[in-house]
């Protein structure tokens, strides 16, 4: 540790951990509330909006009474989340921020800031091509078989596919922060590229569900990310110099 700093006693980063949390689930829970209020309108564009390529158009059901009611629910939480990113990833830095030297805890905004640009650009990503997934998915077998989606099966393919790319959109933001610290260098990631592309696709294959379009659209721009953190952390190490 340098001069002046003191490290945080054991029961002092639980206590951290907790109020970070707290924050975190209450930003969530406000912005989840008027996502409850519209979750109707959310519906339409989350869930209705990217059918609009597949022909026939999949029949979206339910098949219990009280379907539609947790289907509400499970809407105004993902907006939530999906709202309260800056926050929680505010809430994320400031957590390891006091494990950090003096100098280095100036990688807490701007860490802050492009992990919320990051997440929020692979979500919208993945929305984008979205309708084509599906218009895949669902002509496959038109003509032969009627194309039925479960609202919460649905909603759930859609969760899993968007977060998952906001997630692994973090790459360069994270080459951004190691290389800060530190911890990897460009040419580290450039000798172990090799290792990187076998691990994309697994990485993409646990994260997808079972189908072989969504792992490549998760593949590739997952390669292309691995490329841009090398630029970037090529950047930040000749700014260093």
């Amino acid at each position: 540790m340098e001069p002046g700093e003191k490290e945080l006693p054991f029961l002092e980063h639980l206590e951290e951990l907790r109020w970070r949390l707290i924050k975190s689930i209450l930003a969530i829970v406000v912005c989840a509330i008027p996502c409850g209020i519209w979750w109707d309108r959310i519906f339409d564009l989350v869930m209705v909006y990217p059918l609009r390529l597949s022909h026939p158009r999949p029949r979206l059901i339910i098949t219990s009474p009280a379907e539609a009611v947790m289907l509400s629910l499970k809407i105004a939480i993902a907006g939530g989340i999906v709202a309260a990113t800056p926050v929680v990833f505010y809430q994320i830095w400031r957590f390891v921020a006091p494990g950090l030297y003096r100098h280095e805890k100036v990688v807490v905004l701007p860490a802050a800031f492009f992990s919320t640009v990051f997440f929020l650009g692979g979500v919208a990503f993945c929305y984008t091509l979205m309708p084509y997934v599906l218009q895949f998915l669902s002509g496959f077998a038109a003509g032969r078989m009627d194309s039925m989606y479960r609202m919460n099966e649905y909603l759930s393919f859609i969760l899993t596919l968007c977060l998952a790319f906001g997630v692994v959109f973090e790459l360069p933001v994270v080459a951004y922060v190691l290389t800060r610290l530190g911890v990897i260098t460009p040419q580290f990631l450039v000798q172990k590229s090799r290792y990187a592309i076998v691990a994309i696709f697994i990485v993409a294959a646990v994260l997808t569900p079972p189908d072989v379009l969504s792992q490549v659209l998760m593949a590739l721009p997952l390669l292309v990310l691995y490329g841009l953190s090398i630029l970037v952390s090529y950047a930040v190490a000749r700014r260093q110099r």
